[in-house]
């Protein structure tokens, strides 16, 4: 049984979401969203992410991670603060030794949908129908990053291949 943590990468919410697959199989365990308090400086924002991982990964113990890749914004600076975030949600599983695959959103959306340019509300039904128990309430970030840990799930063979663990 495999452990996967589905990481939805942002300064203000960063979505998470944990699955295990067994085989072909795949449920869902949990999920949520962390905020970082938006009044505080960037560097303490970046701090809570770090720390709001961290506790994810100890209560869940994953074995691997996966996350979504950075978009270009058309803001330049939202872009920065975007990438200053994805890097502390790509650093801190690999500070407990965990792999970490990356993964495009029009790969998540194929994956998941079938189609590349599918919307949030496309993804969010067929995450529920993957994993039946996904609560009905849970933040649309939390649900993208089952999306993501979802297509890791799908995909691990073919990542494995391509150098990871």
């Amino acid at each position: 049984m495999l452990r996967i943590l589905g990481l939805d990468p942002g300064l203000r919410h960063t979505g998470w979401g944990i699955i295990e697959k067994d085989g072909s199989k795949m449920r869902f365990i949990s999920a949520g969203v962390i905020n970082p308090d938006d009044r505080l400086a960037l560097a303490d924002r970046l701090a809570e992410l770090h720390e709001g991982l961290k506790k994810i990964i100890h209560d869940f113990m994953p074995d691997e991670v996966a996350v979504e890749e950075t978009f270009v914004n058309k803001n330049p600076n939202s872009t920065l603060k975007l990438g200053q975030a994805r890097g502390v949600v790509i650093l801190t599983p690999a500070l407990f030794h965990l792999h970490v695959a990356e993964y495009t959103p029009n790969q998540i959306k194929k994956m998941i949908v079938g189609a590349g340019h599918a919307d949030k509300n496309q993804v969010d039904m067929m995450v529920r129908t993957l994993l039946k128990t996904v609560p009905e309430h849970i933040p649309p970030d939390a649900s993208d990053a089952l999306a993501i840990a979802l297509c890791h799930g799908f995909m691990r063979p073919a990542t494995l291949m391509q150098g990871g663990r």
